[in-house]
């Protein structure tokens, strides 16, 4: 049996934001759409990944207002990213050694996906149970109530 890759696993088409939005931005997003993680984009490139723990991380610093600090203050710039290819064993290996809850999948450079803890449970489901698990190529997208 092949091993399962992130692509058949991950959120397609993620939710993004630019470097320059403000947190409070960030925050509105996340609500709206029921995530925790934000890929951050610069004219269409991965430059960082902002989650709700690091914007209430930098909100709680003294004189920080919301609607003042960019998202790129709270960012961060070294990314774990992975492509749609890399096995999952790999991937999950190393969100819990880095202590990720989300990592981008990028492929060509090109944000594709995003693989988030929410998605390696669903990961983890499947492979409790075999016949679940999906045939080759990638999974249909399906909305996330939470990353």
């Amino acid at each position: 049996m092949p091993r399962p890759t992130v692509g058949a696993y991950m959120t397609r088409s993620p939710r993004t934001i630019g470097r320059t939005l403000k947190l409070v931005a960030a925050h509105e997003m996340m609500r709206a759409f029921h995530i925790r993680h934000l890929p951050v984009l610069d004219e269409g490139r991965l430059v960082g990944m902002v989650s709700l723990g690091d914007l209430h991380l930098i909100e709680t610093l003294r004189d920080v207002a919301p609607e003042r600090v960019a998202v790129e203050e709270a960012m961060a710039e070294e990314v774990f990213a992975v492509t749609p290819e890399t096995p999952l064993i790999q991937v999950v290996r190393e969100m819990r050694r880095r202590k990720l809850g989300a990592v981008p999948v990028l492929d060509g450079g090109e944000l594709v996906g995003i693989f988030t803890s929410i998605d390696a449970l669903g990961a983890l489901a499947d492979l409790l149970e075999p016949s679940a698990i999906p045939a080759a190529g990638p999974r249909p997208h399906r909305p996330h109530r939470a990353h």
